[in-house]
């Protein structure tokens, strides 16, 4: 819980950073598509994961820092999906659930054509590895990357982003021998809507 306070008081203090520009506040959806890194079994075998289809949504702000740089933190709910090939036989599918945010600095580069990155913060808030007990990930806090372009169609933007887990992070299972990385490695569609 002291983790999501942290996210709160982080996306309060952009909000305020930017506050002193034009503010806009809005909504966002969208896809996730990569993986969820690899899964170590009993320091010998390291299997990859199958890209999957996961999915986000949350809320975000932009403020203009100058006519054509702007900061847009956003704070949203994301659901990563892989699956792993298991030697001995069968798929096993690998969920995360975490908090998501993004401060992100953009720049417009061509009329509604925009380019941004930014570090990602993520709080993880459930992984599920199938039929595997899995204890907690070594750390629930983590640091990520993520950059992209998108384009600004009146109050509707849609872009297109790159993901990247910095912090090392693994999942042990309770019984089995079994790792997991937690990072991401995926491409983000989205939707905003300004409200």
């Amino acid at each position: 819980m002291k983790n999501v306070l942290v996210f709160l008081v982080l996306f309060s203090s952009c909000a305020l950073v930017a506050q002193e520009k034009k503010l806009t506040f809005g909504v966002k959806a969208g896809l996730n598509y990569g993986d969820n890194g690899k899964i170590e079994v009993t320091d010998v075998t390291n299997i990859g994961a199958d890209d999957g289809v996961g999915y986000h949504f949350g809320v975000f702000l932009r403020g203009n820092l100058t006519e054509n740089i702007y900061l847009k933190p956003e704070l949203q709910y994301t659901v990563n999906n892989s699956t792993y090939n298991d030697p001995s036989g069968g798929d096993l599918d690998y969920n995360i659930k975490k908090l998501d945010l993004p401060i992100l600095v953009g720049v417009s580069v061509l009329g509604p054509i925009h380019v941004f990155g930014g570090p990602a913060l993520q709080y993880i808030v459930e992984n599920d590895l199938e039929d595997v007990r899995l204890g907690d990930v070594k750390n629930e806090f983590t640091v990520g990357l993520q950059f992209g372009a998108g384009i600004q169609l009146g109050n509707l933007n849609a872009d297109i982003r790159y993901e990247r887990g910095l912090s090392k992070n693994r999942a042990e299972s309770i019984d089995e021998g079994i790792r997991v990385d937690s990072r991401p490695n995926q491409i983000i569609l989205g939707l905003a809507l300004d409200l």
